[in-house]
């Protein structure tokens, strides 16, 4: 299961012991916000893309909206979503679970300015059923191959 990988994956930076599993689904924004108990916005959700055929995962506030026009400015081609088979496979984490942690190394993570407003946020630790409470720098210094904040989105401010 992709919730070992990230706990593995946090052993070494002594934060698994930060990961909270919920006897409910965390799978959405609404239902990992009701598990949490806080504001949908602060939900971390990890989307993957496809760019030049490799995968990309970008991170945005659980309140914002890919807007295509950043994204194309950004990435140099049109969004698209990994399917659900494809997001399995090539991220390692299913939908529902998909986390900037515990990746390929040809995974390349994008975390999005629509969570900088925020003290903390809360991004899954690979299953359906898992967060772990993070501030931004520490998003950014634990997600996997992390390459640089972006604008990408659209309905937050």
């Amino acid at each position: 299961m992709s919730i070992q990988k990230v706990r593995a994956y946090f052993e070494p930076l002594g934060i698994a012991d930060r990961i909270r599993e919920f006897d409910v689904s965390s799978a959405t924004v609404e239902l990992a916000a009701v598990a949490v108990g806080v504001e949908g916005a602060r939900i971390a959700k990890s989307l993957s893309f496809k760019v030049e055929d490799q995968p990309i995962i970008v991170v945005t506030a659980g309140d914002a909206k890919v807007d295509n026009g950043k994204y194309k400015a950004q990435f140099h081609t049109k969004a698209k979503m990994l399917t659900h088979e494809e997001a399995h496979d090539l991220i390692g984490h299913d939908v529902g679970g998909v986390c900037p942690f515990a990746l390929p190394e040809n995974v390349k993570v994008y975390l999005d300015v629509s969570l900088r407003r925020f003290e903390t946020i809360f991004p899954a630790a690979g299953s359906s059923s898992s967060a772990i409470e993070l501030t931004c720098r520490e998003l950014e210094d634990y997600s996997s191959n992390f390459v640089e904040w972006v604008d990408v989105c659209k309905a937050w401010q």
